[in-house]
């Protein structure tokens, strides 16, 4: 029923009506400026906080004397903080204005890129890491529940796809910039820059984001938070989750930190060419959340192909191109981290997915049901990597030795071809109305 709404349906009652003067398009077209455009700011701020250890992890280990647990924990103290906050988060946007919740959550992460900059020990740096994870939680979820308020629902895959191609352009700026950056100032002075701008962001989406009336959901907080059991209870729901919360949390941990350092010591690459494979790969993850969403719905509109379907297909890629990282194919090491993050956007599609299964006034909750399991996944994967890792002494120079990637990773991958095979074997399982 959703799927066969008027192009225009998702527009009725949210203030965005088209007028006798004004056709559907201009209506999405402002939609896109006052209200994508802005809330778009402070995700892809959020993308370069979770990437861009990844880049100054040599600085962090040196300046601060860090093993890999270490390294891992306190950037995946980010994760940690981020999924804690994933429940209330989904209760506060499917009863508040988004654009209010997500101006407020990012003053915590700019303060929170302070206290890292001022940082000495680790465990400021944790605390650091924790509220800019706190003060981003709402980059994505805010964001989906207000394209589900303001966008047609049919059309859902195609802005949550162009919406999260932001993310992979915060991912570039997390890579060659910084690099270059340091050249300038060091890693504390690249998070108070980061601070600034995230306090900048704050007031765009504050201020410049307009409200619309919202029917807060029936009953009290209380009742809000008994009825994540619908979520929770739902067959789909549990279809995908698996696989879309392992794989994902992978991908965030490698992308996030350990990819600059596999690079250093297994493909043995310098600190300008880690720089430069990290920013190729970025910028194959923002073209492939954007050919993401045009595929899926091309293919839903033209041949009926499900976005689901759509997702399986592209999970398998995703896998196959991590097994080769695993195997060390050196030969074709940038191949693989360009196909690695031109792949990894077709996880998105979990959220889409998600938003036009459930009713509208759970959308909040549905989606950050499942992303406090994928954050809560990214901490233990990123810090679990880095201690699988330090099983195998450093050599000589500090680096880490090659077989100790392989191990990691290998562990990591097997988990997500578990719940792979899950995910086709529950499709078998489900009513035909929920396949």
């Amino acid at each position: 029923a959703i799927l066969a709404t008027p192009a225009d349906g998702g527009l009725k009652g949210v203030g965005l009506e088209p007028s006798a003067s004004q056709s559907p398009g201009q209506s999405i077209r402002r939609s896109i400026l006052i209200v994508l455009l802005p809330f778009a700011a402070g995700y892809t701020l959020s993308y370069v906080f979770r990437t861009v250890n990844a880049v100054l992890a040599p600085h962090l280990v040196r300046d601060i004397g860090l093993s890999a647990a270490d390294l891992g924990l306190i950037t995946a103290a980010y994760f940690l903080a981020f999924a804690a906050f994933q429940v209330p988060l989904g209760l506060l946007i499917d009863r508040f204005n988004p654009s209010r919740v997500q101006g407020i959550l990012l003053m915590s992460a700019g303060l929170g890129a302070l206290v890292f900059a001022w940082g000495e020990q680790r465990e400021t740096l944790i605390l650091g890491r924790a509220m800019i994870g706190l003060g981003v939680a709402g980059g994505l979820m805010a964001s989906l529940k207000a394209i589900v308020l303001w966008f047609p629902r049919q059309r859902l895959p195609l802005f949550n796809g162009l919406f999260l191609a932001f993310g992979g352009l915060g991912a570039m700026a997390a890579t060659v910039p910084v690099e270059v950056a340091l050249g300038v100032t060091d890693w504390r002075g690249v998070y108070v820059v980061l601070g600034l701008a995230t306090f900048a962001s704050a007031v765009l989406v504050f201020f410049l984001v307009p409200t619309r009336p919202m029917d807060p959901p029936s009953g009290g907080p209380l009742k809000q938070f008994r009825d994540l059991g619908h979520v929770y209870r739902d067959r789909l729901f549990w279809r995908i989750a698996p696989v879309c919360v392992v794989t994902p949390g992978t991908t965030m941990a490698i992308q996030g930190l350990w990819a600059g350092p596999w690079l250093r010591d297994v493909a043995g690459l310098d600190r300008a060419a880690v720089a430069n494979h990290l920013f190729i790969m970025a910028v194959a993850m923002t073209v492939g959340f954007a050919i993401t969403a045009l595929l899926t719905d091309i293919l839903y509109r033209r041949f009926a192909i499900r976005p689901i379907t759509v997702l399986g297909c592209g999970l398998v890629a995703l896998l196959l191109v991590q097994a080769g990282v695993v195997a060390e194919l050196i030969s074709i090491v940038m191949l693989l981290w360009i196909s690695f993050g031109a792949l990894a956007s077709f996880i998105s599609l979990s959220f889409a997915i998600l938003s036009q299964h459930f009713p509208a006034e759970y959308s909040g909750r549905a989606n950050t049901g499942l992303n406090v399991m994928v954050f809560s996944c990214s901490f233990g994967a990123q810090y679990a990597i880095g201690a699988i890792i330090d099983v195998w002494p450093p050599l000589a120079d500090g680096n880490y030795q090659p077989e100790a990637y392989q191990a990691a990773f290998g562990t990591m991958l097997v988990i997500e071809v578990t719940a792979l095979l899950w995910f086709f074997a529950a499709g078998h399982l489900l009513p035909a109305k929920q396949r």
